[in-house]
């Protein structure tokens, strides 16, 4: 396992799902976790199940305010902030375009996409001055895929696709890794949600083909490793054999 001592991780939507997996992950690898997402009860029993040295900074990651004070929060707690995971998401209400209502579709992309570029713009400058940082943004095949009923969801993630590749475009010459992951579907409460909409093929997919919330937990974790920097500016994708392969978990 790669040894994160002494380096911070800040981790969005941490309060369950991927984001909850990936928080216990760092935290096996010697991180310094940084917990943040809307519930603070749903944080506070993330944090005591990590034993590590974490914390977490309730509140609302679409509100840019929110963004900066939790950035300044944890630069005072941990010293510095070395990863940077983007999680956050959410797909409801699942609706079709003329049926969904205007701050409905909106509120989607404020979660998944604004938020994104609301934590990157608040942590770029003390990577830069510190000349190295990574930055990992959860994606989609959604992002490259339309599907019934998803229009904010296909849409917000494709732009954060885009923003990952923006990304190392404008600050891969300072040092900072910018990568994506897709990682397929997973066994968490969205999916349940999908389940339960019945829309769209992904709805109709036997429970038994998503993948546990630690497999993307541990990909995350082996991209911030030198063994994953031919894929710095890109995004990978779980769905693939030989990147399974690499992360080990097949």
């Amino acid at each position: 396992m790669l040894n994160l001592n002494g380096k911070t991780v800040l981790i969005t939507g941490a309060s369950q799902g991927i984001g909850e997996a990936t928080a216990k992950t760092f935290s096996q690898a010697g991180a310094n976790v940084m917990l943040t997402a809307r519930n603070s009860d749903k944080l506070e029993n993330v944090k005591r199940g990590l034993g590590g040295s974490s914390e977490y900074f309730a509140g609302d990651i679409s509100d840019p305010n929110f963004v900066i004070s939790l950035v300044e929060f944890c630069y005072e707690h941990f010293g510095n902030i070395d990863i940077l995971i983007n999680n956050a998401g959410t797909i409801q209400p699942i609706a079709l375009i003329h049926e969904i209502k205007p701050e409905e579709w909106s509120s989607v992309i404020d979660t998944n996409l604004k938020s994104v570029f609301y934590t990157i713009n608040s942590v770029l400058p003390k990577m830069i001055k510190n000349g190295n940082g990574t930055i990992l943004n959860v994606s989609s095949g959604a992002a490259h895929n339309p599907l019934k009923a998803w229009s904010h969801y296909c849409a917000s993630k494709a732009g954060a696709a885009m923003l990952t590749q923006c990304l190392n475009t404008e600050y891969f010459e300072y040092g900072i890794r910018a990568i994506g992951l897709s990682p397929g579907t997973v066994a968490t409460q969205m999916q349940l949600e999908i389940k339960k909409s019945g829309i769209n093929q992904v709805s109709e997919l036997d429970w038994s083909v998503h993948i546990p919330a630690d497999w993307p937990a541990k990909a995350l974790l082996w991209m911030c490793s030198p063994e994953a920097d031919e894929f710095v500016g890109k995004e990978i994708s779980l769905r693939d054999e030989v990147i399974r392969r690499k992360v080990k978990l097949i």
